[in-house]
C-alpha cells in the first residue's frame, strides 16, 4: 500500500486539523447564526462526506483497486476543499466582520467564494502539471463568446453586485420605478423583487434599475424615514389666500392623525389660479409609507371639515354659461330641509323648551352649522368664548387640562345636549376643552343672537344656570384634585343665576 494512502499519513495530514477547524466554525456558525442553521449543517455534513469518501478510498487501495483509490481520493478531496472554502467564508462575513461592525451584501460573500473555488481549482490544476497558460488563452476566447451571448444575463449579474456593493437600493426601501411604487423585498443576482401594496410581487432586471432613474421615497440623509404627500383643493378667490391658509394649518397642526409626521409640520401654499379658482396644496409629511392612501382620505377628512367651519367651500370648475338661470325652487326647497332639521334638533333641547314657534324658527335661522372630525378640538380651555355649541350628531368629550399633568375627562355629550354655555353666560374664559369623539356635528350659536334671545326670553337663564350648576361639580372636583384653582367645591345656584343676570343687563323677577 502507498505511503500518501496509507492510515498513518491520513490521520497526520492537514486532514485532522482542518476536520477540527471545520467543527469549530460550524458550532460558532450555529451558536451566533442560529436563523440559518440548516445552510451550515448542510456544508458541514458535505465536509464530512468528503472526508469519510477519503478514508473509503483508503479502504479500496488496501482491497486492491488503486486506480479506483487515486481517483476517489481526489474527488472527495475536492468535496472537502469547497465544504471548508463555504464555511471559512461563512466564517469571515457572518462571524467575525459583523463583529468588527461592518456588514457586507451577501452577493459579495457569494463573489469572494466563488472567486477562492477558482484559485482552488488552478492551483489543484497546477499541481497536476496542467500547462495553465494555454487554459487562460482557451478560457478567454471561450468567455468572450459566452459574454456576447449572454450580455443581457450578464448585465443583470453585475447590475445586482453593483447595487449590493454601493448600497444604492436596500432591502426594505420604498422605491419608484417608472409608474410602480414598492417595497424592495431581495435583491438577487438577476433580479430585484419589489412588493407593492396592492399584494404583488414585481420581478425587475437589475439591468433596468442601474440604467433607469430609481426614486428611494421617504429618505433622506440624517432624518426618520418620511415621505412628503401633497394634497391640493380649490377655494373660491373671494377668501382672501391668507385666511385659508392660516384656518388649514392651524387645523392640521392641532389635530393628532395617524401616520402624519408633527415634524416637519404640515403647510398649506398657494400653488395655482386655474378656472377661475385658487388652488391650495396641502402638504405633510407621512411616517408610515404602507398607509398613504388611506393617510391621505383622513388628512382630506378634517381639510373638508376646517373648512366648512369656516364657511368655506370647495370651489368648483366656473365657467361662463348663458340662457342657464338657478333653480331659485330647488334652492328653497333644501333650506327648508335644513329648517327643518334645525327645528327637530332644537325640539330635543330642554333649554328652548319655553320658546313659542315663531321664536323656535327665528332660532333656527339664526344657528350656524358647524361639522367637526373625529380628534378635532371644538373649544380649547382657556379661549374667549364666542359661541353656544348644540350637538346634532356624534359625541363630544369635555377634558379639564391641569398645568401640570395628563387631559382629565369630566363627561361625555351626545345629540340633544349643548356646551359652551358656562362661559358664554359668565363672560369668564372656557374653563375646558371640549374634543370631537367621533365625526360631529354641531350648531352654533353667537353671543349677539343668544344675548338677544336671554332679553325676550329671561327664563332661559334659569335653566341654563341649573345646567351649569349640575355640571360645575364635577370640574371643581377635577380642579382639586390638581389644585389649579382654590376655592369652593360648587357654585350655588342662585349665586350662579345672579352672575348670569348681571352679565347680560337682565332685571330678577318682582
Amino acid at each position: 500500500m502507498g505511503e500518501q494512502y496509507s492510515l498513518s499519513a491520513l490521520l497526520h495530514s492537514e486532514v485532522a486539523w482542518l476536520t477540527l477547524l471545520a467543527l469549530a466554525l460550524a458550532v460558532l456558525l450555529l451558536r451566533f447564526r442560529a436563523a440559518e442553521r440548516s445552510v451550515y449543517l448542510n456544508t458541514l455534513w458535505l465536509f464530512l462526506i468528503g472526508v469519510f469518501g477519503q478514508a473509503g478510498a483508503l479502504a479500496l487501495e488496501a482491497l486492491g483497486f488503486p486506480g479506483v483509490a487515486s481517483a476517489m481520493h481526489t474527488i472527495f478531496r475536492i468535496v472537502t476543499a469547497i465544504s471548508l472554502i463555504r464555511l471559512v467564508g461563512f466564517g469571515l462575513f457572518r462571524l467575525l466582520l459583523p463583529l468588527m461592525g461592518r456588514v457586507l451584501p451577501r452577493i459579495v460573500e457569494d463573489v469572494v467564494i466563488l472567486v477562492l473555488y477558482a484559485i482552488y481549482g488552478l492551483a489543484q490544476l497546477r499541481g497536476a502539471g496542467v500547462d495553465l497558460s494555454s487554459i487562460v488563452t482557451t478560457s478567454a476566447i471561450l468567455t468572450a463568446v459566452i459574454a456576447f451571448a449572454m450580455q443581457d444575463t450578464l448585465g443583470n449579474l453585475l447590475g445586482g453586485l453593483s447595487i449590493q456593493i454601493d448600497n444604492t437600493v436596500q432591502v426594505g426601501d420604498w422605491v419608484r420605478v417608472d409608474d410602480v411604487i414598492g417595497q424592495v423585498r431581495d435583491i438577487r443576482w438577476r433580479s430585484t423583487l419589489i412588493e407593492t401594496r396592492n399584494w404583488e410581487t414585481l420581478v425587475i432586471p437589475n439591468s433596468m434599475i442601474m440604467k433607469g432613474r430609481v426614486a428611494i421615497l421617504g429618505k433622506r440623509e440624517g432624518q426618520p424615514l418620511q415621505w412628503r404627500r401633497a394634497l391640493r383643493f380649490m377655494v373660491d378667490p373671494g377668501v382672501p389666500p391668507a385666511r385659508v391658509m392660516a384656518i388649514v394649518n392651524e387645523e392640521m397642526r392641532d389635530v393628532p392623525i395617524a401616520n402624519v409626521a408633527r415634524s416637519p409640520a404640515p403647510t398649506t401654499v398657494l400653488h395655482n389660479f386655474i378656472h377661475g379658482n385658487l388652488e391650495y396644496e396641502l402638504r405633510y409629511f407621512l411616517s408610515d409609507l404602507l398607509e398613504d392612501e388611506m393617510t391621505d382620505s383622513m388628512v382630506r377628512v378634517h381639510l373638508f371639515a376646517s373648512l366648512q367651519r369656516a364657511g368655506i367651500r370647495i370651489a368648483e370648475e366656473q365657467r361662463t354659461v348663458h340662457a342657464v338661470s338657478r333653480d331659485e325652487a330647488h334652492a328653497d326647497a333644501v333650506r327648508k330641509r335644513e329648517i327643518t332639521r334645525r327645528l327637530e334638533m332644537l325640539s330635543g333641547v330642554d333649554l328652548f323648551s319655553v320658546l313659542s314657534e315663531d321664536e323656535m324658527s327665528e332660532l333656527a335661522e339664526q344657528l350656524h352649522y358647524a361639522p367637526f372630525a373625529r380628534g378635532d378640538a371644538i373649544t380649547k380651555q382657556g379661549n374667549v368664548p364666542h359661541w353656544l355649541y348644540i350637538v346634532a350628531f356624534g359625541e363630544v368629550e369635555v377634558r379639564y387640562e391641569p398645568p401640570h399633568g395628563a387631559p382629565q375627562v369630566i363627561s361625555t355629550l351626545r345629540a340633544g345636549q349643548f356646551f359652551g354655555e358656562m362661559a358664554l353666560l359668565t363672560g369668564e374664559a372656557r374653563s375646558a376643552t371640549v374634543i370631537a369623539l367621533t365625526d360631529v356635528e354641531c350648531y352654533r350659536l353667537d353671543v349677539k343672537s343668544f344675548q338677544t334671545l336671554m332679553h325676550r326670553r329671561p327664563e332661559i337663564a334659569e335653566g341654563m344656570s341649573r345646567v351649569i350648576a349640575s355640571r360645575r361639580p364635577e370640574l371643581e372636583k377635577v380642579r382639586e384634585i390638581f389644585a389649579a384653582q382654590p376655592g369652593p367645591s360648587a357654585i350655588e345656584q342662585a349665586d350662579l343665576l345672579t352672575r348670569i343676570r348681571r352679565f347680560f343687563g337682565l332685571r330678577a323677577k318682582a
